[in-house]
């Protein structure tokens, strides 16, 4: 028996088979934890660094191509209807969230080194980053409300719930290694959380982006997302 591509069991294979693609082709190396290293401020990255942001990168790419086989599966069950983007940017975010709690139990041999400055949001997250992300997800919320879409307000504030806790994890994660590449990783978790979570409630507008307020809504979602997950050459000067 020929099982239809609308099923949503085919459609969970499809998509599993896409993860376990990206994650071949993704899977970080040296090459890898260097460029983001470099990206996120650090010039000259020790062997050290480069491991750990190795470590970094595929605590979190691991669970893509499980997330994009049973994300399907979980929103048929729940009744939500989601299109490709949606389920990539959530297989994105709950894939930062699930990498985030398991970096809070330090490694035995990791070498810990304590900072004088007291660790907050807004030294993760520019105060520019703060307020596009409130107002853009306030915008999409009043959106939502304004056409009673009750169901989709819904899932944006269960979005803020997975971003939130990456952004916080990510502050009060355990150091490890040189406190530079430290920094880096951990302000890259947080603006790239807020700048997912900022995309994947956006999209909620989707369905309406004929409507030119919704149109607009959607693209200053994603230009939040690129704006949060790039640094700047103000910022890398």
């Amino acid at each position: 028996m020929i099982v239809p591509f609308d099923n949503i069991v085919a459609v969970a294979l499809f998509m599993g088979l896409i993860g376990l693609v990206i994650l071949v082709l993704l899977w970080p190396g040296e090459k890898q934890g260097k460029k983001v290293l470099r990206r996120w401020g650090v010039d000259d990255p020790s062997p050290s660094d480069v491991t750990e942001a190795v470590r970094y990168l595929r605590r979190r790419r691991f669970w893509y191509p499980w997330l994009f086989l049973g994300l399907p599966v979980l929103a048929d069950l729940t009744g939500i209807r989601g299109d490709t983007t949606s389920f990539f940017l959530a297989t994105l975010l709950i894939g930062a969230l699930i990498a985030e709690v398991l970096a809070q139990r330090p490694r035995k041999s990791a070498r810990r080194e304590a900072g004088l400055e007291r660790r907050g949001v807004r030294g993760l997250i520019p105060v520019w980053g703060l307020v596009t992300y409130a107002a853009i997800v306030a915008a999409a919320a009043a959106w939502l409300v304004v056409h009673q879409w009750w169901g989709l307000l819904g899932v944006a504030a269960a979005v803020s719930a997975v971003t939130w806790p990456v952004i916080l994890l990510a502050v009060r994660r355990p150091s490890t290694g040189d406190s530079a590449a430290d920094g880096a990783l951990r302000v890259r978790s947080a603006r790239v959380a807020a700048g997912l979570g900022l995309a994947a409630t956006v999209t909620l507008a989707i369905p309406d982006v004929t409507n030119l307020a919704s149109w607009i809504l959607v693209v200053a979602g994603f230009a939040g997302w690129f704006n949060l997950a790039h640094r700047s050459r103000a910022e890398t000067a």
